[in-house]
């Protein structure tokens, strides 16, 4: 369609832009900022921004010309932001006020956010106390405490959203693929009207170099409707979003948008930042292997050993045991005797250091004085290890015939352990539930091959630059190709298909 075009060059403030990202600020690109502000004005006088902070929306405002007749209302709690020469407009109102706590007391038509992205960890418990009293009041039932506070921000702008008002949230994936997600999102599509979902590719990301996917929700407050339209970005810096949210989505196709009408049953089972799965599958990796996560010992730098360390310390062969903790370590599809080989030679660690409950005094002179030697460096004091008793008894596992790369961007996840090394926590431990050569042979030439591969999406969690994170339960889940299953002479007879429900 005409009018829509790919920009050859970086946008404006981009060197100060990068500045800001190095302070752990990041601004919303203009090609994004101008596409969100485009919808949530329609129809509206006053645009609201929660988390205003160094002016990205209000200056998109500008540029698209609304701010001469749609007024601009910020809150924030840097009182910097106050100051921001960007705000200097007559037509413009910032308050130094913390929206969570002391939300304004009215709602808005138009609410539009980049929220602050403070991961669960960080918030202290009292924090977390009062921010699950808020979700509580307004949903009805308590989310998990794993939660950031951007979700947190999400449900307090929906609840200050009139009726016929539009949000528009620029948010991490996370906020779709949290173990919070499920329930979050029913509440969200049983009471709101999801109008568009945006993603990104790679290449497209609002936020290079920031480990984590971002997605756009446009949301209105209306009666909730069965199709919403799915979009992924594939390049950035491109009128074409913008364009595509002011024809109130009506635009079917775009140089650099892939565009689809979605079912939103489906995509809440599917997960909304994940493309849409138009089929049942029969199989998943649970009908022929289990998942345990690696070994973690609380202490890599003190637990996992180079070769050379271990022979300095005159540590006894019996608490040595070979040992992967670093997926940056393993380039190839198998580990093998040459690859532990190879890493001895670099100097780098492949021995786990792993003693018994035994009292200290039962152990050699050597181990003695090196367990002696942890507790100075305060290990045993560390949240972990003070679970375990003694504290330098190491977890066990058998030897898996597979690993699984935890998080990681590359290509061959699923990894032969022909060294018959034990796993750190970079890794998955995948057991098959056959210990025939035949059947782990079969297995594993499913498992690494490329339609399995591209089920990964499917069951993870995504990350920035492609990575995908899998945890145990969710990689049982994996779905295994049908035609390969039955093609492998795995199953003895036909299974009915099952859904896809993975979150």
């Amino acid at each position: 369609m005409s009018g829509f075009n790919i920009p050859q060059k970086l946008p404006r403030n981009w060197h100060e832009r990068e500045k800001l990202r190095n302070k752990g600020q990041f601004w919303t690109p203009e090609w994004v900022a101008e596409a969100m502000v485009e919808y949530v004005i329609q129809d509206s006088e006053v645009l609201f921004d929660p988390a205003a902070g160094s002016g990205a929306f209000y200056k998109a405002l500008n540029d698209i010309g609304a701010s001469e007749y749609v007024q601009f209302y910020g809150t924030d709690i840097d009182e910097n932001v106050l100051q921001n020469d960007i705000y200097n407009h007559s037509l413009c109102r910032i308050e130094l006020r913390d929206f969570m706590f002391n939300p304004p007391e009215h709602k808005f038509q138009s609410i539009v956010a980049n929220p602050p992205y403070i991961r669960h960890h960080r918030l202290s418990q009292e924090t977390k106390g009062k921010l699950r009293e808020i979700s509580h009041r307004i949903l009805e039932f308590a989310i998990d405490g794993r939660a950031g506070l951007h979700i947190y921000f999400l449900i307090q702008a929906l609840n200050l959203l009139e009726i016929g008002g539009r949000l528009a949230f620029i948010m991490p994936s996370d906020t779709v693929e949290g173990i919070f997600a499920k329930r979050l999102w029913r509440w969200i599509a049983e009471h709101f009207r999801l109008e568009c979902v945006v993603t990104f590719s790679p290449e497209a990301t609002p936020f290079p170099n920031v480990d984590t996917n971002a997605i756009i929700f446009f949301i209105k407050n209306e009666a909730p409707q069965a199709e919403f339209v799915w979009v992924k970005s594939e390049i950035p810096y491109s009128d074409d979003l913008k364009l595509f949210v002011k024809s109130r989505f009506h635009v079917v196709s775009a140089p650099s948008l892939q565009i689809t009408k979605r079912n939103l049953e489906e995509s809440l089972n599917t997960g909304l930042s994940r493309p849409p799965v138009y089929r049942d599958f029969k199989y998943r990796l649970s009908d022929f292997a289990s998942v345990m996560r690696g070994i973690a010992t609380g202490a890599n730098e003190f637990f996992y050993l180079t070769r050379k360390q271990a022979k300095d310390l005159e540590i006894n062969e019996e608490f040595l045991k070979p040992a992967v903790g670093r997926t940056r370590d393993i380039c190839e599809a198998c580990i093998t005797k040459e690859t532990l080989n190879h890493l001895d030679k670099k100097d780098r660690p492949t021995l786990l250091f792993s003693p018994d409950g035994r009292n200290p005094v039962d152990f050699s002179v050597q181990i003695q004085k090196y367990l002696h030697y942890g507790e100075t460096l305060g290990i045993h004091k560390r949240a972990l290890i003070q679970t375990r008793t003694p504290w330098y008894k190491m977890e066990e596992r058998a030897i898996p015939k597979f690993l699984f790369a935890y998080l990681g961007r590359r290509n061959v996840r699923f990894i032969r352990n022909e060294a018959d090394v034990l796993p750190l926590s970079g890794f998955l431990c995948v057991f098959p539930r056959s210990q025939d050569e035949e059947f782990i042979s079969n297995l594993w030439e499913i498992l690494n091959h490329s339609e399995t591969i591209n089920n990964l999406h499917l069951v993870g969690k995504s990350y920035g630059s492609g990575a995908i994170k899998v945890e145990p339960r969710s990689l049982e889940n994996l779905p295994l190709p049908d035609a390969l299953v039955k093609k492998s002479g795995l199953i003895r007879e036909e299974k009915p298909q099952i859904s896809l429900f993975l979150n």
